[in-house]
């Protein structure tokens, strides 16, 4: 059905795929008599193909779900063992997008499964974006995850942790572990391998505006894959206005592939910053965390630490800002932010 709303704006600003998650296979008998997955014949009595085929007749990209373990995490027949017919599979139905995740696996299980998924992906004559959940299963340490071997292995963007809950205190416990580890996470983040911080709640009952604006801007800071995760049919048009905020898409997309982070320490109130392609010009996020409304104030040597004199513009408001001397400074909504370029040139 959201292939049908993504006229609304949405392919246009840049969101180009619908994905099926879990629980679409078949699980009797699990396999054809070539060993192929096999869609579930009431909720997809036409196939898989079908389906990728109407999808891009709408001109949208297909993605679609597996498991590099013996079965899906939500018990459906995984791609362990089967990744070089699975991965033809997907190419001959006109899959362009794949999400493996790691249930019914193990750490050795991984380093065998995902690189093989990577190789038979690349050999099936399709091109298909492959989105690995390796990391997400290898605890909490970004700094012990071999990011190395994922980029080697062919993965395109990762899920780095936890998934994320419709509510913000989930959202708020992704946004505290990409800033506790942002320093190092940039380095393994560029063009064609990136983090993946999980869906965007945006649109959703869970979260409110503030917090969906908060949610776009560090995703935007930290270069992430913006992925809804929502009903189009249902979205209120100040969040459909924030999902397709050109500023704010075009400071995710920078063609720098910089990913950005939090600058200053864990607190109620922090600075995210990142740099972007244009010399002189960075984006930069003022987070209050605080149940209240505050203050946020740090002054323009944070950012550039040789300046007398920046320019700003408001990424939310679209609208610039004037000059500003000494401090960066504003009043931001309980778990809100600022969002805004700064310049060292007039904007």
């Amino acid at each position: 059905i959201n292939a049908e709303y993504m006229g609304d704006g949405y392919l246009a600003a840049g969101y180009k795929t619908v994905s099926i998650d879990d629980c679409w296979e078949q699980k009797s008998p699990p396999r054809d008599a070539q060993g192929r997955l096999q869609p579930d014949p009431t909720r997809f009595p036409s196939g898989i193909k079908a389906l990728a085929d109407y999808m891009h007749s709408k001109g949208v990209s297909f993605g679609i779900y597996s498991d590099e373990g013996t079965n899906t995490c939500g018990g459906y027949p995984g791609s362990k063992g089967y990744e070089t017919i699975d991965a033809q599979t997907f190419a001959d139905w006109g899959v362009d997008y794949l999400k493996l995740d790691g249930c019914y696996n193990d750490a050795a299980g991984y380093e065998v499964g995902y690189p093989a998924m990577g190789r038979a992906l690349n050999a099936s004559g399709r091109p298909i974006v492959y989105s690995c959940s390796w990391p997400a299963y290898l605890g909490d340490d970004e700094t012990t995850k071999p990011f190395d071997k994922f980029i080697a292995s062919g993965c395109n963007l990762w899920r780095n942790w936890d998934d994320i809950q419709d509510n913000w205190a989930s959202l708020l416990s992704i946004i505290d572990h990409w800033g506790d580890y942002g320093a190092y996470l940039q380095k393994w983040a560029g063009q064609g391998h990136w983090h993946d911080p999980d869906m965007l709640l945006v649109g959703n009952s869970g979260i409110n505006l503030y917090e969906s604006q908060t949610q776009m801007a560090i995703w935007a800071i930290v270069s992430a894959p913006l992925i809804m995760g929502n009903d189009l049919r249902n979205i209120q048009p100040e969040y459909r206005d924030l999902l397709q905020n050109p500023e704010i898409i075009a400071v995710n997309q920078d063609k720098s592939g910089l990913m950005g982070t939090r600058i200053t320490p864990k607190g109620q109130q922090e600075l995210w910053k990142r740099e972007l392609s244009t010399s002189g010009e960075v984006a930069v996020a003022l987070l209050n965390k605080a149940n209240v409304a505050h203050y946020v104030t740090f002054p323009i040597q944070t950012i550039f630490p040789s300046a007398h004199l920046i320019y700003g513009r408001d990424l939310l408001a679209r609208r610039n800002l004037g000059s500003f001397s000494t401090n960066i400074t504003s009043l931001v909504a309980a778990h809100g932010v600022a969002f805004w370029k700064l310049s060292l040139n007039p904007i």
